[in-house]
C-alpha cells in the first residue's frame, strides 16, 4: 500500500502547487512527473488522471464536499480541502480504485501531516459521500441554468454568464462540453522538408493514429503516441505542434515574397516560425518577447528550423520602438490574454481568473496594440489574434481600437476554407470555439492601416 500513499501524497502536491500556489497546471504536473520518471506508466497515469481529473471538475467535486460537509471547502484548511477534492474525484470517477482505500488512504495522510483531529473529519464526510452520492440534489436546469452549467461543467459561473449572453445558452454548453473532451494533438507539417503524404506514412509507421485535419491540407490530428519528443517525425523537424486557430493566423496574414514582418509577442514561436515558412526564404521576421528565457527557447526553435529569415529578440511589446516604426509589412499582435479558449489543455486557467484580472489584461491589451501599430506600413496588415472566447478582449478591443487608430477590418473570406466563413468573417474577424469548431477556442482579426 505504500506505493499507492506516495502516488497520493505525489499527487496532493501538484494540487497544492497549483491551488494555492498559483502554480501553472501544465508546468506543474509536467516538471514532478519528470523528477519522478522511474515510476512505471501505470502510477504516472494514476497522478496524471488525479491532478487533472481533480482540476477539470473542481466545482463539481466542491459542490459534492458540501453537500455532506457542514465546513466550506473555502474555509478548510488548504491540505484537507485538497486532499478532500482529490478522493472525492477518486469515489467518483475511478471506479477500479475500491472506496475503502480511497477514504483510509485520505486519513492516513491527514494524520501523517499532523491533522490528528481532523482524521474523524475526513473519514465521516468522504465515507458518507461514498455511500450517498447518488442522493445528491444537483442545480436546477430549468430554475437556475446558470449555475446548473456552472456546477455541472465546474466553470466559474461569471464566465458562464458573460458567454451565454454573447452566445446563448445551448453553444455555451455545447463549448462547455468540449473542454471536458479528450482532445487530439494537431501538428503542422512543414512541407519544405517532407511533404504532408511522407508525414504521414512516418507517423503511422511508428503506430500513430492519423486524421488530416479539414481546415488546412498541412494540418493533421495524431494520438496514440507516448512522448512526443520520441516521434520520428518531431525529432527530424517534420512537423510542428500547433492548434489549427493558430495556423490560421499566418494563413490570414498571407504574407507576400519579402515582405517585413514582426511577431511583437511571439513566444513560444509558432506563428512566427510558420510566417518564416511562409516566405520562402525571402522577406525577414522579427520574433519579439519581453522573457529572455522564452526569447532563448525561440532561438533554438529557429535552429531546429533552419530557417535564415527570421531572427528571435527581446522586446517589450509595450516599449515604443523608434527604429521599428512603419516598417512593417505585416505585425502579428498576438497580445496576453486570459487565455479561457485553451481550458480544454489548462483547466486552472478558468479558476485563476477573475473579471478584475480581466480588466487588467484588457488594458495591456490596448497598451500594447497603442504601441506596436505605429510599426505597420501605410497599406500594411496588423493582425489581432488571442487564445480566449468572448467579446471583452477580442470584439470590443477591434471596436476600440478602429475608433482610435486609421486602420480598417477586412475580410478574411478568401483565406479560410468554406466551413470556417460566415457573416463575422465577411466583416475581418472570427472567433473560434471547442465543439462548434474543431479547435481550440481562439479569435483573429485582419486589420489594414490606412493611406
Amino acid at each position: 500500500m505504500k506505493d499507492a500513499v506516495d502516488l497520493r501524497e505525489i499527487s496532493l502536491g501538484v494540487l497544492m502547487e497549483i491551488t494555492e500556489e498559483e502554480g501553472l497546471s501544465h508546468v506543474v504536473l509536467r516538471r514532478v512527473l519528470e523528477k519522478y520518471q522511474y515510476l512505471d506508466k501505470r502510477d504516472r497515469a494514476f497522478i496524471t488522471r488525479v491532478c487533472e481529473g481533480t482540476l477539470e471538475d473542481m466545482l463539481l467535486i466542491d459542490y459534492i464536499i458540501e453537500s455532506f460537509s457542514r465546513v466550506p471547502v473555502n474555509n478548510m484548511k488548504p491540505l484537507i480541502r485538497n486532499l478532500m477534492r482529490m478522493s472525492v474525484y477518486q469515489l467518483r470517477f475511478m471506479d477500479s480504485v475500491p472506496d475503502s482505500a480511497v477514504v483510509n488512504e485520505a486519513v492516513k495522510i491527514a494524520q501523517r501531516h499532523g491533522f490528528y483531529n481532523l482524521k474523524g473529519f475526513v473519514n465521516g464526510v468522504l465515507r458518507n459521500i461514498a455511500r450517498n452520492q447518488d442522493k445528491i440534489v444537483w442545480p436546477d436546469r430549468e430554475e437556475d441554468p446558470y449555475r446548473y452549467l456552472s456546477v455541472m461543467y465546474s466553470m466559474p459561473q461569471w464566465i458562464v454568464e458573460r458567454w451565454a449572453a454573447q452566445f446563448g445558452l445551448e453553444t455555451t454548453e455545447t463549448v462547455l462540453r468540449q473542454f471536458h473532451e479528450p482532445a487530439p494533438t494537431t501538428v503542422r507539417c512543414i512541407t519544405e522538408k517532407a511533404s504532408v503524404s511522407q508525414v504521414i506514412a512516418e507517423l503511422e509507421g511508428q503506430g500513430i493514429t492519423v486524421k488530416r485535419h479539414p481546415y488546412l491540407d498541412y494540418a493533421l490530428e495524431i494520438s496514440g503516441y507516448n512522448y512526443l519528443q520520441a516521434v520520428s517525425a518531431f525529432k527530424k523537424g517534420w512537423i510542428q505542434v500547433q492548434d489549427i486557430s493558430s495556423m490560421m493566423v499566418a494563413e490570414v496574414a498571407a504574407p507576400n515574397w519579402r515582405d517585413v514582418c514582426i511577431d511583437v509577442c511571439a513566444a513560444p514561436g509558432g506563428k512566427a516560425l510558420h510566417l518564416a515558412e511562409k516566405l520562402r526564404g525571402s522577406g525577414s521576421v522579427q520574433a519579439r518577447d519581453i522573457s529572455e528565457t522564452k526569447v532563448e527557447m525561440m532561438r533554438e526553435a529557429i535552429e531546429k528550423s533552419g530557417l535564415a529569415n527570421i531572427e528571435a529578440m527581446v522586446r517589450d511589446a509595450v516599449i515604443y520602438d523608434e527604429s521599428a516604426v512603419r516598417t512593417a509589412d505585416i505585425v502579428l499582435a498576438d497580445v496576453p490574454c486570459s487565455g479561457l479558449g485553451v481550458i480544454g489543455r489548462k483547466q486552472d486557467v478558468k479558476y485563476k481568473m477573475t473579471p478584475a484580472r480581466q480588466q487588467e489584461l484588457i488594458r495591456l491589451q490596448r497598451q500594447i496594440l497603442h504601441t506596436v501599430q505605429n510599426y505597420v506600413k501605410p497599406g500594411g496588415t496588423l493582425i489581432y489574434s488571442t487564445c480566449t472566447i468572448g467579446a471583452d478582449e477580442n470584439q470590443m478591443n477591434v471596436k476600440w481600437f478602429l475608433e482610435n487608430y486609421p486602420f480598417v477590418l477586412e475580410s478574411i473570406d478568401g483565406y479560410l476554407c468554406p466551413e470556417l466563413r460566415d457573416r463575422t468573417t465577411k466583416g475581418g474577424f472570427l472567433q473560434f470555439l471547442p465543439g462548434v469548431h474543431r479547435s481550440d477556442g481562439f479569435f483573429l482579426a485582419r486589420l489594414r492601416r490606412r493611406g
